[in-house]
């Protein structure tokens, strides 16, 4: 979705009285703890809102060899969930900006956190809204998985 596509529908939705929960990441090769992650978000709301970093924004974050799967891929594959209403690219380094457009009831981060590390977390606290952590699931990384590929 584009940005403005984005603000019409969360405008709809917010006026319908959906709460409009919102994570954002990398999500460069989808697995179980992306997919535990997004479904617990989910669960969290009514609506499921994805920020999903550009190639560019990967490529500055997490060095020259990523992302492995390019942008558009990624995209399809997180709207393919069910439990996804929308996604849209962001692509600076963090999702602030795209915080401040959705303005989510919920913003949902998975990992060991603490809220005063979050990109996001003030603004949506100052507006009324909640911020969750989810623990990351044990055994499940994207930078592991890229390690024991290049080991076979």
């Amino acid at each position: 979705m584009t940005t403005e596509s984005l603000v019409r529908h969360c405008n709809t939705w917010r006026s319908a009285g959906k709460k409009i929960v919102f994570t954002n990441g990398c999500f460069d090769i989808l697995h179980h703890g992306h997919i535990d992650l997004l479904a617990r978000a989910a669960s969290l709301g009514n609506v499921l809102v994805i920020g999903l970093n550009t190639d560019n924004s990967i490529h500055r974050l997490k060095g020259p060899e990523r992302p492995i799967t390019h942008e558009q891929d990624r995209a399809l594959q997180l709207a393919a969930l069910l439990v996804t209403d929308a996604v849209c690219f962001f692509d600076e380094d963090t999702p602030e900006e795209l915080i401040k457009i959705v303005k989510p009831d919920i913003l949902v981060k998975g990992g060991d956190y603490s809220i005063d590390k979050i990109v996001g977390a003030e603004f949506v606290l100052q507006h009324g809204g909640k911020v969750e952590i989810i623990p990351f699931v044990n055994g499940y990384s994207t930078t592991g998985l890229i390690s024991r590929i290049k080991e076979l």
